[in-house]
C-alpha cells in the first residue's frame, strides 16, 4: 500500500570556508567551499491532496513567519517536479516548520527544496533516479545537490560539483544576527574578491582557508560584524556562506553549550552537531 503522508526533516549546513576561484560568462561564481551538514533543521510533512492542487502551510516555527510564500522553493520545487514529469495532475499538501534562520547562509530554502524533491518522488512514486532530481534541483539552486546527495562534501563549480568527504565529529554554535544578508548583493559588489586559488583538503585542515564573502559583510551589515566581535572573545569565528550566521567549532556538546550560556540574551542562536551523512530523511512513510 502507498504512502499517503510523508515526513521529513530538512537539515541545515555550514560552510566552514568558502572561496571564489573565478567568474563564469553566466554570472555564476566558481568556488571552493567545504558543506558540512548539520543535525538540526526544518520539518516538513508532505500529504496526497486533490488532483493537481499544491498547497503550503506554515506551521509554527521560530522563523515560520518570515517564509516568503511568493517565492518560496517548496512550491517551485513541487512545480519543477511535475513539470519535468509530465505529471500536472499530481497533487500535495505541505506543511512546513521553519527552525532554519532566512538569508543566513545555512541552506535553508535549499534543504527545504531538496527534501520537496526527495519526499514528493516517494509519494507520488515517480521513481526519478538521483540523477533526475540533481538535474531538477540544480536548476533551481547551487545549493540544492548537496541536500539531495545528504552528506558533507567538498564542492566545486558553482557548489554543484560535490566530493562526500568525513570529517571529524565536532560541534556547532551557530549565532544569526538580526538581519538577513543578501547573496546577490555580495556576489555583485565590486570589491568581493574573485581570484583565491584553487586550494586542497589539507591546505583547510592546516588553517589556510577563510570566507572570501566575510570583508565585504561585514562592512555591509554591521550586525555581522558585531556578531563576529562578540563571538571572537571565545574562539576562531567564522562566517558560513554569504549569509549572516556565524559560527564557532567545538570537540563537544559541553564546550558549545558552556559557550552559548555566556552569550547576550537576545542573541539567536543554537548548538548542533556536525553530521557527515543524513540519515533517509524520512520519519515515518
Amino acid at each position: 500500500m502507498s504512502a499517503t503522508k510523508i515526513t521529513f526533516k530538512a537539515i541545515a549546513k555550514l560552510n566552514l570556508f568558502l572561496h571564489i576561484t573565478g567568474r563564469r560568462t553566466d554570472g555564476y561564481h566558481e568556488i571552493q567551499t567545504l558543506f558540512q551538514l548539520l543535525d538540526h533543521g526544518d520539518t516538513l510533512e508532505f500529504e496526497t491532496a486533490q488532483p493537481g492542487t499544491l498547497s503550503l502551510h506554515l506551521s509554527d516555527g521560530p522563523f515560520s513567519g518570515k517564509v516568503p510564500m511568493d517565492s518560496n522553493l517548496v512550491l517551485k520545487a513541487a512545480h519543477a517536479l511535475r513539470k519535468f514529469t509530465g505529471r500536472t495532475d499530481l497533487g500535495t499538501r505541505i506543511g512546513l516548520t521553519k527552525h532554519i534562520p532566512l538569508g543566513a547562509g545555512l541552506g535553508g530554502g535549499s534543504s527545504d527544496a531538496a527534501a520537496t524533491l526527495l519526499a514528493l518522488n516517494s509519494l507520488w512514486q515517480l521513481e526519478l533516479s538521483s540523477d533526475q532530481l540533481l538535474e531538477i534541483g540544480t536548476n533551481l539552486g547551487a545549493d540544492i545537490p548537496v541536500f539531495l546527495t545528504g552528506r558533507t562534501a567538498w564542492g566545486e563549480g558553482i557548489g554543484d560539483q560535490l566530493h562526500p568527504v568525513e570529517l571529524e565529529t565536532k560541534w556547532y554554535l551557530v549565532v544569526t544576527p538580526a538581519c538577513e544578508v543578501s547573496s546577490a548583493e555580495i556576489f555583485s559588489h565590486e570589491q568581493l574578491t574573485r581570484n583565491s586559488p584553487a586550494i586542497k583538503i589539507a591546505d583547510f585542515l592546516a588553517g589556510r582557508a577563510r570566507n572570501d564573502c566575510e570583508p565585504i559583510t561585514r562592512k555591509l551589515y554591521p550586525a555581522v560584524d558585531q556578531a563576529l566581535n562578540i563571538l571572537n572573545r571565545f574562539g576562531e569565528a567564522k562566517m558560513t556562506g554569504t549569509g549572516s550566521s556565524i559560527f564557532l567549532t567545538f570537540p563537544d556538546e559541553t564546550s558549545a553549550k558552556d559557550v552559548d550560556a555566556k552569550l547576550p540574551d537576545g542573541l539567536q542562536r543554537f548548538v548542533a552537531q556536525g553530521i557527515n551523512a543524513q540519515s533517509k530523511g524520512f520519519f515515518n512513510e
